[in-house]
């Protein structure tokens, strides 16, 4: 599907809770086409957002449409446009690399030929053709989850749901698994991540939406999203390295060079360092969490396996 104007995700007042507890909370959220990056602390809600939209979980109420389908009434349409990526791989590991998409293949309908093929075509592409005849339960964290992806593209989808996707990644594989997701997004597929490594949501999408307490509470570009939390600062260290001063700048030479003579009038032994606002400060601002910290307003996985099983 090539970048169109096209509405790709349309939320609406959606609502969804477990058990008395409300994960989602009236979220609204409207997505075009492009790489888009879900934020949210541990619990926040962002598993069971992508179950719904990849109809694996129905909602309470509001409006849910994926692709211009609504998920309650064209859920069998939508999962035929559509491949979704759990948190974990989710591959037989008795199976070889090869057999595993060889045998999803068929499931989806392509003859034996064309399964083999396709399945050869992802391995290449991968970087999995040498492993394809080992059974995957020998492949490392970062085979598994290129292997799991895949999976996914067997029947090249509209859209791409992938539910933090590099969680446990050593920094080589999650560097390698951004390469693909990159060239995924140049070919046109649109992607929806959930995430909670700030650079990743950073390197990859287009727009980012930061949900906390069930709702979305910002929505932009990273660029947006760091200036919210303010402006650039010029930093003055003395030798300790403890900041001395602090001084808003606009980042042009000009007025770079008028704060750092200013600050040599003052002591012209300190140091100076531009500081800009970074994600993790704007995450920080607007949730009141580190990416990595929990929270105890739900208990959106441990729910979501539950809700998913029945």
């Amino acid at each position: 599907m090539s970048h169109t104007d096209e509405t790709v995700i349309e939320v609406s007042g959606l609502r969804k809770g477990y058990g008395g507890n409300e994960v989602l909370r009236g979220l609204d959220l409207s997505l075009g086409p492009g790489v888009h990056a879900l934020l949210g602390p541990n619990g926040a809600g962002k598993t069971t957002l992508v179950n719904i939209l990849t109809t694996l979980v129905p909602h309470d109420t509001g409006s849910v449409r994926v692709l211009g389908m609504n998920t309650r009434t064209d859920a069998r349409r939508i999962r035929h446009r559509i491949s979704a990526t759990g948190q974990f791989a989710a591959v037989d590991e008795v199976l070889t690399g090869r057999e595993n998409l060889v045998m999803m293949a068929r499931l989806l309908g392509l003859r034996p030929r064309v399964a083999r093929r396709r399945a050869d075509e992802l391995l290449e592409r991968f970087d999995l053709a040498q492993a394809a005849g080992r059974a995957a339960s020998t492949y490392s964290g970062g085979m598994r989850r290129r292997l799991d992806l895949a999976v996914s593209l067997i029947w090249p989808p509209q859209a791409l749901f992938l539910d933090e996707p590099t969680t446990g990644l050593d920094t080589r594989s999650r560097l390698a698994l951004w390469e693909q997701i990159r060239g995924l997004a140049a070919e046109g597929t649109n992607v929806f991540l959930t995430t909670q490594y700030l650079e990743e949501a950073d390197q990859l999408a287009d727009q980012i939406a930061v949900l906390d307490g069930g709702r979305i509470v910002a929505f932009g570009t990273a660029r947006h999203l760091k200036g919210l939390v303010g402006s650039d600062m010029v930093r003055a260290l003395d030798s300790a390295g403890t900041v001395r001063r602090e001084t808003p700048t606009d980042g042009t030479a000009a007025d770079l060079a008028r704060v750092s003579a200013d600050l040599a009038a003052l002591d012209p032994t300190w140091r100076v360092e531009l500081h800009r606002p970074t994600l993790d400060d704007a995450f920080l601002q607007l949730t009141g969490h580190t990416a990595t910290s929990g929270t105890d307003s739900s208990t959106d996985d441990h729910e979501m396996i539950l809700e998913a099983s029945r």
